[in-house]
């Protein structure tokens, strides 16, 4: 199992909680990382990490699961000690399935949906925001995505929705569209829902996901700048490389960001 082949790096650094250190977000993981493991290994090696926060894609919590099978699902997680958080990303194409995604994070107790709404749905979106109180927040995916390809692009959409719907910055798409994810970030963070850290290893179309530290993307002055702006959210890790062998990578990248900011904070 992969899960007893990593290192154990800095255990004691890799604790989830930030609150309470000067720090006011917590770091979590998205679970497209571990895309090739079950529910249970995903659970298991979020813990290794020392990780508390969770959001979970498809691939864990099926979006076609009946109410009582997303509670039972939902449960493994928390009875784990870690905080399901969020559901996604869940792609909204029809109304149908923006009415499914909603049900499903509500069944399964979520606070946010990572997700990619259609733009004649957004006025649907903001219905169900109301409604249930879940937030919304929409993902920009780069180069090729002609819906949400960067962070402006999601914002002039939701600007004057509910402010419970709002983004879900990925910086490594956002550097790969050519812009800074520093300012970016800054620039919308009155609507920064949710946030998927990563590092590329250029800042083009091409770039591919590395390990946090190695790549072209300036992540101190990243978390320089959320600290700055107070941002008290959760930070995500979505490592999309080694997807059969992902441990070993996050966990080098959770210790950098660790480090980064121990020493900045």
């Amino acid at each position: 199992m992969i899960a007893s082949q990593a290192p154990s790096v800095l255990a004691a650094d890799l604790t989830s909680s930030s609150k309470g250190k000067g720090i006011p977000f917590e770091l979590g993981i998205a679970s497209y990382t571990f895309r090739q493991f079950n529910l249970e290994e995903t659970i298991a090696m979020t813990n290794r990490l020392g990780i508390k926060k969770l959001c979970l894609k498809s691939m864990h919590m099926p979006l076609e699961s009946t109410p009582e099978e997303l509670q039972s699902m939902a449960g493994k997680v928390r009875e784990a000690g870690i905080d399901l958080y969020g559901a996604g990303v869940v792609y909204m194409r029809s109304a149908q399935e923006v009415d499914d995604g909603f049900a499903y994070a509500k069944h399964a107790g979520m606070k946010v949906i990572v997700g990619v709404p259609n733009h004649e749905l957004l006025g649907q979106c903001d219905k169900k925001v109301k409604e249930t109180g879940i937030m919304l927040a929409i993902h920009n995916h780069g180069p090729g995505d002609d819906v949400y390809p960067s962070p402006e692009s999601v914002y002039e959409k939701v600007k004057d929705l509910d402010p419970r719907i709002g983004l879900c910055i990925d910086i490594g798409h956002t550097a790969r569209i050519g812009l800074d994810p520093i300012k970016e970030t800054a620039r919308f963070m009155d609507r920064v829902l949710d946030l998927h850290i990563k590092d590329e290893d250029k800042a083009e179309e091409t770039g591919q996901t590395i390990e946090i530290g190695r790549g072209v993307l300036d992540i101190p002055g990243f978390l320089e700048m959320l600290l700055k702006e107070n941002y008290s959210r959760v930070v995500s890790f979505e490592y999309e490389k080694d997807a059969k062998d992902p441990l070993a990578g996050l966990a080098e990248s959770l210790g950098y960001v660790r480090g980064v900011l121990k020493m900045i904070s």
